[in-house]
């Protein structure tokens, strides 16, 4: 049993380690890829399969898209100690689901869609948690999978 101030983690105030910003950008960058096949494969219906897949991507099985599981990482919810459901991550990726939408309108359109990836990025390395805006709102956290300390 891990104790408070273990170093590890603190389970009691809902502090984990932030997962290593390059597994979340390759999770991210296979997630995307996804994304983009959907939008080819079937031109009018792919858009809004890719675009439902940003939004429900980490609410899948142990908090975990695709990309997050071949990588291994999983999106919680540190305070009630249980990996995000499809509520918490359509709220999480509401970013990344307006910057799809956005680059569809060329020029500006893809200006902004870099605007909104580039300041999520930002604020994953810049805080202490790897929380972006949208994990900020939604509560969540994304962890390297297995270090969820789970109630007993």
């Amino acid at each position: 049993m891990v104790e408070e101030g273990d170093g590890d983690f603190l389970r009691g105030v809902g502090l984990y380690p932030k997962a290593q910003v390059l597994n979340r950008v390759i999770a991210k960058l296979i997630d995307l890829f996804i994304v983009a096949s959907a939008s080819q494969i079937i031109v009018p219906v792919g858009f809004f399969a890719g675009l439902a897949y940003i939004l429900i991507a980490d609410g899948f099985a142990g908090g975990r898209s695709i990309g997050k599981r071949l990588i291994g990482l999983q999106t919680v919810l540190p305070e009630r100690r249980e990996a995000a459901g499809f509520r918490e991550s359509i709220i999480r990726n509401l970013p990344f689901a307006l910057a799809q939408l956005a680059f569809v309108i060329p020029f500006v359109g893809w200006m902004a869609s870099v605007g909104i990836v580039g300041f999520e990025a930002v604020l994953i390395l810049g805080n202490e948690q790897g929380r972006r805006l949208g994990d900020e709102v939604a509560g969540t956290q994304v962890l390297d999978a297995g270090r969820l300390a789970l109630p007993e």
